[in-house]
């Protein structure tokens, strides 16, 4: 049975064993952000909450905050929130994809970057471990020599 997790490769290494080491960080890479970009596009157009807004809006004690809230409540609003993540997200998945094709060494390395931001990356903080295991990988100097 073959060992896909890492194996050593020689100073010479193939890009078959560039591959094999990029592909399972760019497989989890690919289906954390696919996983985020559905959710946010759920969030966006899944319908708000009329009782919670009406708590918010009869609240005295947040009446300064009344406006942001139906700001907030508004599609353009929820849109304002929304479209930074599947941005960022959508450049994970293409940067992921990149890289298990050995393609695009700076979109890879991208991708595994902006995957480390907490609040940015797929899937909030679990992308973080999967980044820098991409990280590491990319910056193997036969990894890096496989790229187009």
């Amino acid at each position: 049975m073959e060992n896909n997790f890492g194996t050593p490769m020689s100073p010479g290494g193939s890009p078959a064993q560039a591959r094999e080491s990029v592909s399972i960080p760019a497989i989890l890479l690919m289906v954390m952000s696919a996983l985020t970009i559905l959710y946010s596009l759920f969030s966006l157009v899944r319908p708000v909450d009329s009782a919670q807004m009406d708590q918010i809006l009869n609240n005295p004690d947040l009446a300064q905050f009344r406006g942001f809230a139906e700001f907030m409540s508004s599609t353009g609003g929820r849109l304002m929130v929304t479209l930074p993540f599947l941005v960022l997200n959508a450049l994970v998945f293409f940067g992921a994809l990149k890289m298990k094709n050995l393609q695009s060494y700076g979109l890879a390395m991208t991708a595994a970057i902006i995957s480390i931001i907490p609040c940015c990356g797929p899937c909030y903080c679990l992308g973080i471990p999967v980044g820098i295991w991409a990280l590491v990988v990319l910056r193997k100097p036969e990894v890096r020599a496989s790229f187009s």
